[in-house]
C-alpha cells in the first residue's frame, strides 16, 4: 500500500520502509513523527485530505542539502555577487500508513 503525503509545500509518494528527504521538521534522531496531511491512500483520494488517515515515520537524522550557488552579474557595470545556500533537511523512514 502507498500514500501521497504533503509536507514542507511538497508532495511525496511513500510506502512502508521508504527513506525520504523532506524540509526540516523539529525533533531529534530516533523520534517518531506523525504526518497527517495525507492526500491519497491506495485508491482513496481525499478532497483535499483523506479524513482520519495518517503516516508515521521515524526521524533518522537532521542533515543539509547540496550547496546551491547564486550568482548575479550586470555586464559592463563591474557588478558581481556570489552567494551560496544549503537547505536544512530531515531524513525520514516511513514506518506505517494508517488509513
Amino acid at each position: 500500500m502507498f500514500a501521497v503525503i504533503k509536507t514542507g509545500g511538497k508532495q511525496y509518494k511513500v510506502a512502508a520502509n521508504d527513506v525520504i528527504l523532506v524540509e526540516k521538521l523539529p525533533g531529534q534522531a530516533g523520534d517518531t513523527v506523525t504526518l497527517d496531511q495525507v492526500l491519497m491512500v491506495g485508491d482513496k483520494v481525499g478532497a483535499p485530505v483523506v479524513a482520519g488517515a495518517s503516516v508515521t515515520a521515524t526521524l533518522v537524522e537532521q542533515t543539509r542539502g547540496e550547496k546551491v550557488i547564486i550568482f548575479k552579474k550586470k555586464r559592463r557595470q563591474n557588478y558581481r555577487r556570489k552567494k551560496g545556500h544549503r537547505q536544512d533537511l530531515t531524513v525520514l523512514r516511513i514506518t506505517g500508513i494508517n488509513a
